[in-house]
C-alpha cells in the first residue's frame, strides 16, 4: 500500500464476458446492439397497427411531458382565456370574484363611514367635536386672560409713569 496524500485508482481486475453470456444477454458490458435488433422488430410490428390510432391522436391533442398519461382536473390550473375581438360581448357584465366583491364592499362601507363622519353622526365624530369644543373654549379663555394681563400691564405702566 502506498502511503501519502494520494491514493491509487480503484480499477480492480478486468472481467471479460464469454460468448455464452453475450448470447444470453446476461453480461454487464454487453453491446446494446443486440437489444436494439429485438426492439426494432417489436416496434415495427406495433407501428403498423397503431399508425391509424396515432394519426387520430396527433390531430386531437398534443401534450407536454406526462400530461397525456394522467387525466387530472386541476382546480388551480389557470387555463388561457384567449378571446377574439369579434367575440367580445360589451354589454355583458362579468361575475366578480370573491376578493373583488369583498374589496368593493370594503370601499363602499368606508365611503359610507366617511359621510357619517363628516355629518358628525358617528361616536368618533361626536368625541372629536366635543374635544374641539373644549379646545376652543380653553383657547378663548387663554386669549381673554392675555388681554386682561395686557390691560393690567398698561395700567401699571400708565399709573407708574404719572
Amino acid at each position: 500500500m502506498a502511503k501519502g496524500k494520494f491514493k491509487g485508482k480503484p480499477t480492480g481486475e478486468r472481467s471479460f464476458s464469454s460468448e455464452e453470456q453475450i448470447a444470453a444477454g446476461t453480461s454487464a458490458g454487453r453491446p446494446k446492439t443486440f437489444k436494439k435488433k429485438q426492439d426494432e422488430k417489436d416496434v415495427y410490428d406495433r407501428s403498423q397497427e397503431s399508425d391509424e390510432e396515432a394519426s387520430n391522436n396527433f390531430q386531437k391533442n398534443k401534450h407536454k411531458g406526462t400530461e397525456g398519461l394522467i387525466e387530472i382536473e386541476n382546480p388551480n390550473l389557470v387555463k388561457p382565456k384567449n378571446i377574439k375581438a369579434k367575440d367580445i360581448d360589451i354589454g355583458r357584465t362579468t361575475a366578480l370574484s370573491r376578493r373583488e366583491r369583498e374589496e368593493l364592499e370594503k370601499q363602499k362601507s368606508h365611503e359610507r363611514y366617511m359621510k357619517l363622519q363628516e355629518q358628525g353622526k358617528t361616536e368618533k365624530a361626536r368625541k372629536d367635536l366635543e374635544r374641539l369644543a373644549l379646545i376652543r373654549q380653553e383657547r378663548a379663555e387663554a386669549a381673554k386672560r392675555r388681554e386682561e394681563e395686557k390691560a393690567a400691564k398698561e395700567k401699571r405702566k400708565g399709573g407708574a409713569s404719572k
